[in-house]
């Protein structure tokens, strides 16, 4: 039997996301949504880094939504700056960026050297070592080798894509929680 490819488990998990019908995709979002305000609940993260989905990734906005209520919690999402990207306050209006990426202005009032609690991560795939397959740029594995301490993630997925093979590298990053249907 020959090894799976990364980037040929990468197009066999995104081709199985195209599957999802609307009304599916809206009731996977909900329950992944509930499970990882659950997690928040239990970890009480103060800085927390978050994603501005795409079409075929879980949509954590109302989560997003809800966190800027609470006083408490610094909400941030990437903002990509090079091959990787720098965490920035969530705030409006969000402009589409490079890769179809929706990203806030990007301000210099900000700290370089944010300690963030928790981060959710979209994923396209897992694979025997529970590892990322993302999308093939590798901006979430830069960006984490530049962390000073290792946030609580979790990884996001509509639909679980895993591979009992081993296609990902040492540098590909790991999860504390995978949460998908």
């Amino acid at each position: 039997m020959s090894k799976i490819s990364k980037d040929n488990f990468r197009k066999l998990c995104l081709s199985k996301l195209q599957f999802i019908s609307r009304k599916t995709k809206i009731k996977r979002d909900r329950t992944i949504c509930s499970k990882i305000i659950n997690i928040i609940k239990i970890h009480k993260p103060k800085k927390i880094l978050l994603y501005i989905p795409l079409k075929n990734e879980v949509d954590i906005r109302p989560i997003i939504n809800e966190l800027r209520k609470q006083k408490d919690i610094e909400v941030y999402v990437p903002y990509m700056k090079g091959k990787s990207f720098v965490p920035v306050k969530y705030r409006l209006p969000l402009h589409k960026k490079k890769f179809n990426i929706k990203e806030p202005n990007y301000s210099t009032f900000r700290n370089n050297n944010i300690d963030l609690d928790l981060i959710i991560v979209p994923i396209v795939g897992i694979d025997k070592t529970y590892r990322r397959v993302g999308y093939g740029a590798g901006m979430y594995d830069r960006f984490f080798d530049t962390l000073k301490k290792r946030p609580i993630t979790i990884f996001t997925q509509l639909t679980l894509c895993h591979t009992k093979e081993i296609v990902t590298d040492s540098y590909d990053i790991e999860a504390d929680y995978i949460i998908t249907i």
